[in-house]
């Protein structure tokens, strides 16, 4: 089990509920595939530049211990959300 450091960004225009439903999933699913040590919610950040039309979004990092196959279990199902901007993982 490695573990990992996932900062992910959340569309800033939709709701705080749909919000909350995108960062309850990736902490259930990590969860399934590893275990979940700490999740911080940065908020809403500006960009330095203008990313798909956005100028600001939702940051949220995550601290997970899992195997390299859920990690990346994990950075496809955020490949694949709409409301995911971009994703980063860190091994640490």
């Amino acid at each position: 089990m490695n573990k990992y450091e996932i900062l992910y960004i959340i569309r800033a225009g939709i709701e705080d509920d749909q919000k909350n439903a995108v960062v309850e999933k990736y902490e259930s699913l990590a969860n399934s595939l590893g275990s979940v040590i700490d999740i911080d919610k940065w908020g809403i950040r500006k960009f330095a530049y203008v990313m798909d039309k956005q100028t600001e979004g939702y940051y949220v990092l995550m601290n997970v211990e899992c195997s390299v196959e859920a990690r990346d279990e994990i950075d496809r199902q955020m490949g694949i959300d709409d409301n995911v901007m971009r994703s980063m993982f860190i091994k640490k």
